[in-house]
């Protein structure tokens, strides 16, 4: 019997993101095609929500790909990797020129780029879609950034805007650039989403420290999200420190053991980073961090055989919480710049043109790190080309008032031995690229000392190279 094509859109992969994804899809009246390569997840989802909408089960590729109307858009959600791979090849060959094919997964974005020139050798549109907001996003409304040719947003950019996050009225989803650009912006929303946990775990450390319990703690961050450092992970923040295990009656937050996990983005990030000559060292401490967390070897011999002082922070409370407010906000807006920064230098490297405004302006809801402050960014950067966000007017007159209080608790927490990798590298940037001159010079001598690898001088062009063990006498290199 002929398969009749009945569905809009299609999704393969139906783990906890894809299920969610396709009952946001049917609950804006979209017919949905569905496939598993474990027939088990179709028919669960089909018995605990068949009713919710309109959904075209198959048992065979083959059989959903006739299900869809054509052009075909399918939406894989799979494990990154080969497992997207292994699901695009059992796909093309039932596929027709014009059809779209989908990944929103967090896949590489080198990945996507070879993926995208394959399928279009094949007359096939594929589109690398960045999709944040977890598993409560995909169901009801997620921060959306594809990628991939103007012509496949065309024809699926409108089912996105659909069932993206609405930030007062507007879609949470806009056209990031060709090939890879959607899974680029992705992995840099994911890099800062990275740092920012980090610098909130180090507020969190900071205020322990100072004697204030969890519940005190919990408020700080609860009156925090009224005001500029306002955000999903800000309030949720304030959740977790409430929470008290029902084992113990304790907080939550110390039952639960003080190693972080990570899948890869944020790694990416510093990576890609380091490839493409751009700092990121806000983002490169919070992994560097995750990773020290983890590594249960190096810290038990650390603990055996190392100094320090007591961690007791001894000040005025009311004034540190307001200190670590500030360091909070101004380390976070590094981490946004620095990231921003990065996405700014893929842009021009791979001819993407990715505007930095729309990202923001797609990044103020659905997502993990949707916060007040991106409107400012979105503000700021659709007002005219921005070097970096630091540049921003409203930025630099907020980093200068927050300054003061950043710099004592970073100081404050070093004399305690508390440790905050992340707010000391965030000012530590701040200093670097404000400062008129940098020591950098220096490197550079003692480059040319040991390599020959020669310098530049402020009062000349070209390249120069100092005898040192001859003469000491400088000479011009072509």
């Amino acid at each position: 019997m002929t398969q009749t094509a009945t569905a809009q859109v299609g999704v393969v992969g139906l783990a906890v993101m894809g299920r969610n994804l396709a009952r946001n899809f049917a609950s804006h009246d979209y017919t949905v095609a569905l496939f598993n390569r474990t027939q088990a997840r179709t028919d669960d989802l089909m018995a605990a929500h068949g009713e919710e909408g309109s959904f075209v089960p198959a048992t065979t590729m083959e059989e959903f790909v006739a299900s869809l109307e054509r052009p075909r858009r399918i939406i894989i959600m799979v494990q990154a990797g080969t497992g997207t791979d292994a699901t695009i090849d059992s796909l093309v060959q039932f596929l027709e020129e014009g059809d779209i094919v989908v990944d929103g997964g967090n896949a590489h974005y080198q990945d996507t780029r070879r993926r995208e020139a394959a399928l279009r050798e094949k007359g096939l549109l594929f589109v690398g879609a960045g999709i944040s907001g977890g598993e409560e996003g995909a169901l009801k409304g997620p921060s959306i950034m594809p990628g991939g040719s103007k012509e496949a947003y065309a024809a699926l950019g409108p089912l996105l805007e659909n069932i993206s996050a609405k930030y007062e009225g507007e879609p949470c989803c806009a056209y990031m650039g060709p090939d890879g650009a959607g899974h680029f912006v992705k992995m840099v929303h994911n890099g800062i989403e990275y740092a920012d946990m980090q610098f909130i775990a180090e507020a969190y450390d900071v205020l322990r420290a100072a004697g204030l319990d969890t519940h005190q703690i919990s408020a700080a961050f609860r009156e925090w999200n009224t005001g500029d450092l306002d955000s999903f992970l800000i309030e949720i923040t304030s959740e977790v420190l409430d929470q008290v295990d029902a084992k113990t009656g304790k907080p939550l937050v110390d039952v639960i053991a003080d190693a972080a996990g990570q899948k890869g983005t944020g790694r990416w990030t510093v990576q890609i980073a380091l490839e493409l000559g751009v700092p990121v060292n806000t983002i490169a401490e919070s992994v560097f961090a995750r990773s020290a967390s983890g590594h249960a070897e190096l810290r038990k011999a650390a603990q055996e055989h190392l100094t320090g002082p007591d961690r007791s922070i001894d000040t005025d409370t009311k004034q540190l919480v307001d200190d670590v407010r500030q360091a909070l906000w101004a380390s976070k807006v590094v981490a946004y710049a620095q990231g921003l920064d990065q996405m700014s230098t893929a842009s021009k490297q791979y001819g993407w043109d990715i505007d930095v405004a729309e990202v923001a302006k797609i990044w103020r809801a659905g997502c993990i790190i949707r916060a007040r402050l991106l409107e400012r960014i979105r503000s700021e950067y659709a007002a005219g080309n921005l070097p970096t966000l630091l540049a921003a007017p409203s930025v630099a007159s907020g980093l200068g008032q927050a300054q003061d209080g950043w710099r004592r608790v970073v100081a404050g927490a070093a004399t305690a031995g508390v440790p905050v990798p992340g707010f000391a590298a965030a000012l530590g940037y701040y200093d670097t690229v404000r400062a008129e001159r940098l020591p950098a010079a220096l490197i550079q001598g003692l480059r040319d000392f040991f390599g020959a690898h020669t310098y530049r001088r402020i009062d000349g062009e070209g390249s120069f190279h100092t005898e040192w063990s001859g003469d000491r006498s400088e000479t011009a290199v072509s």
